[in-house]
């Protein structure tokens, strides 16, 4: 008898809502202030090796939601766990490590990436942030094999991100989501703001880098149509 091996739950989100606070131009000082529910009350779970789609009209609060995973907006309430590990609670010495293991792919290539940097500096920058002892070689090698991976030449590691394509600055985001070897990718639209023609080789690339990688996805995105991808789950 082959025994059957249950896959491991890395993230468990349980009621979590993130509301704001908003003054109308025509409301007094006064008056309180309007709640915005921009997340309320998302209760997911998302397996090891399991890719998540969360789909849904412009606005209505998906891209909050993913932010609020990673930090980068508070949550008004809710418990995000992490391996069994409450992320809202957690130190910022012990969120730092856990950062490492889930990465962000953001929807307009260009715009994430930073105009002065080269593209083999922007790759790098997770390294030297979580590895600053990394020897400069051992880091520029591992630059090279993730630019191969994600389909960059790399002769062009010196070049800025100005000098490339939408696709191609997408694949340089992509590289640099990855260099860490996360458990956890956030794909917020990563294809939205690319041609019709570019958006199934991002797509194909993030599949093929999901089982080579053994990740877990999350991917946002308004419509699944646009996107050709076919999740586990749904959301």
């Amino acid at each position: 008898m082959t025994a059957v091996t249950e896959k491991k739950v890395l993230l468990e989100v349980a009621d979590l809502k993130v509301h704001f606070d908003i003054h109308d131009d025509k409301q007094w000082f006064w008056q309180p202030a309007k709640t915005l529910k921009a997340v309320d009350g998302v209760t997911l779970r998302l397996f090891e090796g399991e890719t998540l789609g969360v789909v849904g009209e412009s606005g209505c609060g998906k891209s909050t939601f993913a932010r609020a995973i990673i930090g980068l907006v508070k949550a008004t309430s809710g418990r995000v766990a992490w391996l069994g590990k409450d992320l809202l609670g957690m130190s910022d010495t012990d969120w730092r490590k856990t950062r490492s293991d889930i990465q962000m792919i953001f929807q307009d290539p260009l715009a994430s990436l930073n105009p002065r940097m080269t593209i083999g500096e922007i790759i790098a920058e997770p390294l030297r942030t979580y590895y600053p002892k990394m020897p400069r070689q051992e880091v520029k090698d591992k630059v090279k094999a993730m630019m191969l991976k994600v389909g960059l030449l790399p002769n062009l590691i010196n070049r800025y991100p100005h000098e490339f394509s939408g696709g191609q600055c997408q694949r340089i985001g992509i590289a640099r989501a990855l260099i860490l070897e996360p458990k956890l990718v956030i794909c917020d639209e990563p294809v939205s703001a690319l041609d019709v023609s570019i958006q199934a080789q991002v797509v194909n690339l993030l599949q093929q880098l999901q089982r080579e990688m053994g990740l877990s996805l999350i991917f946002i995105a308004m419509t699944w149509r646009s996107s050709s991808t076919s999740p586990t789950a749904c959301w």
